[in-house]
């Protein structure tokens, strides 16, 4: 029994010795020059942040009054799932990171916001460690904020989440924390994808919540390590939600320095490989390879190259920054023309409707002979025969069929009858806000113009009401 106690005191020490060691090893790691980083993302620049505040007020009076009136109307959000609020337009870019678990996401994170060692660090770590979706935004103290709480704060962006329900609100957290980074910008960590483990298993729409952000991210980093390159299923899933994103998708290999020379060249060529079937492009993503922590370059590794990788990547996120007033028109204009077809599609659908009955007919029957054979009827070719609505923007002809479902056709009106002397046509003002008001804001920001603040108050932004009984 003695020689048994004295056997377990030796191990004990030699593990206590061992972990003491390891810990000297670990705070002798050479940390990471960050110059680079700080200059090209700007953060020692002093200069005030561009006041877009008369852009934005602007951008809300012409979603207010040209855009949202015809959504509510033909109830564009329950074919899409996508309402804009007030506090999505005045919204900071989001950065979204997605991957498999323990691919380096969170350690990426510390290290673009140089939190490691502080108290406002991610948690990471070789097992799965992050189980929620987690915000990363600007505030003047280090403060977490329960997802319940976000939801339910109308001025920020997330109010719309409640839908995901309670579930999902308890794997939502927010962390303000004061840095000059995320003043510009907020970043999105999400939970790793695990294969193994079902959907059902996570208690919440895993999917739609990623559709979600994804939709409105403006840059979105899909992160991979040379030990995790399999698909599987979830990530499969995870591409597909991605299609028409491309431009927003930045692919990156970390820990590259991990590897030789030769083993990283098969681990690039795998994982393009195992990509290619899921990213259907002419041009294959761009593959940013390096290693995203602070501590320096393994020796022996082309830690040039992975300089200019980081740099280039950087830049990438720069951009995103500078051009976030372009791409926030941008994106609601591409609401607008979405939201625009989707009325005409109904119209459609009424006019065939209202043409195919008579005063023997069962409507509901009528209707849904138009619906499961919308081509017999013509309802999508006549829409791009008489309007200049490209092939490539329609929907799908499956959504309507469950849009119907849920919507009565009898519960719409025709956009002829959507008219009001006062408000005009809503169609010829969400036109007039595609064609000419919004194009017309994003060229005042290229040309360093600051709109007139007034002129909306008093004229609806250029929204002069036409009187149609006037005789020319």
């Amino acid at each position: 029994m003695k020689r048994l106690n004295l056997l377990c005191c030796c191990v004990a020490s030699l593990l206590l010795l061992s972990t003491a060691e390891e810990a000297e090893d670990a705070s002798k790691l050479t940390k990471r020059d960050r110059s680079h980083l700080e200059s090209t993302l700007k953060l020692n620049e002093d200069k005030p942040a561009d006041d877009f505040s008369g852009v934005l007020q602007r951008l809300r009076k012409i979603y207010h009054s040209s855009i949202k009136p015809l959504e509510q109307s033909y109830r564009y959000n329950e074919l899409r799932q996508h309402e804009i609020t007030d506090g999505e337009i005045t919204s900071k870019p989001m950065v979204l990171f997605l991957g498999p678990w323990s691919v380096g996401k969170s350690s990426m994170i510390n290290y673009l916001l140089g939190l490691d060692n502080t108290p406002y660090q991610l948690y990471t770590g070789a097992e799965p460690t992050t189980s929620e979706f987690t915000v990363i935004m600007h505030g003047p103290k280090l403060k977490t904020i329960e997802g319940i709480v976000m939801a339910a704060d109308s001025a920020r962006s997330f109010s719309p989440l409640e839908k995901f329900g309670q579930n999902f609100l308890e794997k939502l957290i927010g962390i303000e924390v004061p840095h000059k980074l995320l003043e510009r910008v907020t970043f999105v960590d999400t939970p790793g994808i695990i294969e193994n483990r079902k959907q059902q298993e996570r208690g919440y729409p895993f999917n739609d919540v990623c559709q979600w952000f994804i939709d409105r991210a403006d840059l979105i980093f899909i992160v991979f390590d040379p030990t995790k390159l399999d698909v599987g299923l979830e990530l499969e899933m995870l591409f597909r939600q991605l299609k028409g994103r491309e431009s927003q998708i930045r692919i990156i290999l970390n820990k590259a320095d991990s590897l030789a020379t030769q083993e990283l060249m098969r681990v690039y060529g795998a994982l393009f490989w195992s990509l290619a079937p899921l990213i259907n492009v002419t041009e294959p993503p761009r593959v940013y390879v390096s290693s995203f922590w602070p501590q320096d370059y393994h020796p022996d590794t082309h830690r040039d190259l992975f300089l200019k990788e980081e740099i280039s990547l950087l830049e990438d996120l720069n951009q995103v920054i500078e051009n976030r007033m372009e791409n926030k028109i941008a994106f609601i204009r591409q609401h607008a023309i979405r939201v625009r077809i989707h009325a005409l599609l109904v119209d459609r659908y009424l006019q065939t409707y209202k043409d195919k009955m008579t005063f023997f007919s069962d409507g509901e029957l009528v209707f849904r002979d138009i619906v499961e054979d919308p081509d017999r009827f013509f309802i999508f070719k006549s829409i791009l025969a008489k309007t200049n609505v490209s092939k490539f923007d329609l929907p799908n002809r499956e959504a309507y069929k469950d849009f119907f479902g849920i919507n009565p056709i009898t519960s719409f009106k025709l956009l002829s009858q959507q008219c009001s002397y006062m408000g005009g046509c809503f169609l010829e003002k969400i036109e007039k806000a595609i064609t000419r008001e919004l194009p017309d804001l994003l060229g005042s920001i290229g040309l360093g113009k600051k709109p007139n603040v007034l002129s909306c108050d008093i004229t609806g932004c250029g929204e002069t009401p036409k009187n149609r009984y006037r005789k020319p």
